[in-house]
């Protein structure tokens, strides 16, 4: 019998809570609330989606700390960080911050986490006690952006692992592959092979998790709706109404701009050459699957050399997510909003920085943005059970963001093959 892809089963598995949270919902009355062997439906839910993100939390520290290890120092010890690999990373990480400031403003200027001006906690079930959230939120944020920059260096990196201070973890694993690039070989080379060993590992845990991961969407999604009915649904609406429109914003304004005035070649041509890639990419809703045919489309169609695109197109593959990093920081910023929370200029500048270095960190993990929204999360003091309500739309969130992130590596493969001298087929005479 053939397998059914991971992604129908979670497709299912919502469609499934959603019928039995609501048939849960219309029978809940004051005199009764529905449940099994005395237990209440509504709790069986909660348990099975909590187990899921224990599970997920499980995973962050070990995951992160080699994921960043081994991709720093694989840069590193390749040979290209020239001009070639200089340019590359600079574009990369101009685009996704790019992509992050879009989505920040999209969030704050639409507010979907406001109803009528009141923050929509009710209606998305997200019963955690508003006063300790703002208490850990306020105190991890409350200072301006030097506080940030001073939570990056932490007096002991085993207290800052076991508290959930993702910043500092972050910046000493980069610190850790950077140095560990500079070592001679008989000492990099055993330590470079314990860190990817642990990646390794960690990755096919996170795949053996992710398995669940339709159990773990159908308790959550359950939970959400037999709570509140389809109450949720406006807000979850205009949530992937904002998403949508700030990946649009930069997909056709922020990389078409970059593509004009400094590739010097003309952007309806660049994405008409990639849009087999960018097909693939929405219809599997994985960079690394495309790979090929982003290489194909970019080599053929826009005549790259494959000197420059073996390059930039894997290793974009792997650290550059555009649309991942921007859905990350809108998230947080719905949930933020979602429990009523005035986030201060220190809080939000920490969501986009930990928004960009986990798009690097997590980006070649599967369902990387809900490993990547728990560290956010946690990092600024947000619950983050609060992530199940995330699930409803994230699969078609998820086919666009990846869209997104093949058009950005395709537009940086192109810039960089000019940047270096190449003629492409696409240049502006």
């Amino acid at each position: 019998m053939r397998k059914i892809p991971l992604h129908w089963q979670i497709i299912a598995a919502l469609a499934l809570a959603i019928v039995v949270g609501f048939a849960v919902n219309r029978s809940t009355t004051p005199a009764s609330t529905p449940g099994l062997f005395g237990v209440q439906f509504v709790a069986i839910f909660g348990y099975i989606g909590k187990l899921f993100l224990n599970a997920l939390k499980m995973i962050i520290v070990p995951l992160i700390t080699s994921s960043i290890i081994v991709g720093v120092a694989g840069i590193g010890s390749g040979g290209k960080l020239g001009k070639l690999g200089g340019k590359t990373l600079l574009f990369y990480a101009t685009t996704t911050l790019a992509a992050i400031i879009v989505g920040l403003v999209v969030i704050n200027a639409i507010g979907p986490g406001y109803a009528d001006g009141e923050p929509v906690r009710e209606m998305l079930a997200l019963d955690q006690p508003v006063d300790d959230i703002r208490s850990r939120v306020e105190g991890r944020g409350a200072g301006d952006v030097a506080e940030v920059f001073l939570r990056m260096v932490p007096e002991n990196i085993f207290r800052a692992a076991a508290e959930g201070q993702m910043l500092g973890l972050i910046f000493f694993s980069i610190l850790f592959g950077y140095f560990m690039t500079h070592l001679s070989h008989e000492y990099a080379e055993p330590l470079f092979r314990f860190w990817n060993g642990v990646f390794q590992v960690m990755m096919r845990m996170t795949e053996w998790i992710m398995l669940f991961a339709p159990i773990g969407v159908f308790g959550l999604v359950a939970k959400v709706v037999a709570e509140t009915g389809f109450d949720a649904a406006g807000p979850l609406l205009l949530f992937a109404f904002a998403v949508l429109l700030a990946l649009a914003i930069h997909a056709f304004v922020t990389l078409p701009v970059l593509l004009r005035f400094v590739g010097r070649v003309r952007p309806l041509q660049v994405i008409k050459g990639v849009s087999p890639a960018m097909l693939t990419a929405f219809s599997t809703a994985s960079s690394s699957a495309t790979l090929p045919v982003t290489m194909e489309s970019v080599e053929e169609n826009l005549g790259v050399s494959n000197e420059v695109s073996s390059f930039v197109l894997p290793l974009g593959a792997t650290v550059n997510m555009n649309g991942t990093a921007l859905y990350e920081c809108a998230a947080a910023m719905f949930l933020a909003q979602a429990y009523g929370l005035d986030l201060t200029v220190g809080v939000q500048f920490t969501i986009v920085v930990i928004a960009l270095l986990t798009s690097i960190g997590v980006a070649g993990v599967p369902s990387a943005s809900l490993v990547a929204i728990a560290i956010i999360l946690s990092a600024v003091g947000l619950p983050i059970e609060a992530i199940g309500v995330l699930l409803v739309f994230d699969r078609i969130l998820d086919m666009a963001r990846t869209s997104i992130n093949i058009w950005g590596d395709a537009s940086c493969a192109t810039i960089v093959a000019r940047l270096q001298g190449e003629s492409t087929k696409v240049a502006i005479e």
